[in-house]
C-alpha cells in the first residue's frame, strides 16, 4: 500500500523517523479496525512498538522502517532474535495485564519503506509464531 503521509526530511534522526513510520503504522492498522492497547510498551525484557486489539486478539506489532530497500526489506531485519525478544516483552505485557491473559496473541511485523519519496507499507499478519507459552 503506497501511503502520501508527509515523511520525515531526510536530515530527521532516527528517532524522528521511527516515530514516523510507527504514527504512519499506527493510522492504517487503526483505520482496519484495531484498537491500540499501548505505545511503546517497556519492559525489563525488552519493548513492544504497538500492542494493539483485534477480536479478541491481543496483537504485538514491529514496525521497521527503511529509506529504500535496497539492503534488504525491513520484515527481513526481524530475526530469530528479535522474535524471541518480541515474546518475552509479550510476556511481560500479558502477565502484568491479567485481564488479556487468556486472549490469544499474534506477532504482526508493519514495514515502511520510503522508495520515491513516498511512503510505502506493507501489514504482516502472524509474521511469526514462538513456541514458548505466556
Amino acid at each position: 500500500m503506497t501511503v502520501t503521509n508527509q515523511s520525515p526530511p531526510p536530515s530527521a534522526t532516527t528517532t524522528a523517523k521511527g516515530r514516523w513510520a510507527e504514527d504512519l503504522a499506527l493510522s492504517h492498522l487503526q483505520r482496519r479496525g484495531l484498537q491500540l492497547l499501548a505505545r511503546n510498551y517497556r519492559c525489563r525484557a525488552g519493548e513492544a512498538d504497538l500492542v494493539m486489539r483485534e477480536a479478541g486478539s491481543v496483537v504485538f506489532v514491529e514496525v521497521r522502517f527503511r529509506a529504500s530497500s535496497r539492503f534488504g526489506s525491513p520484515k527481513a531485519t526481524v530475526d530469530w532474535r528479535k522474535q524471541q525478544r518480541l515474546a518475552r516483552v509479550a510476556g511481560c505485557f500479558l502477565r502484568g495485564h491479567r485481564q488479556f491473559a487468556s486472549c490469544p496473541i499474534r506477532f504482526d511485523v508493519v514495514s515502511v519503506t520510503k522508495p520515491n519519496y513516498r511512503a510505502h507499507l506493507e501489514w504482516i499478519r502472524n509474521a511469526f509464531e514462538v513456541n514458548d507459552t505466556f
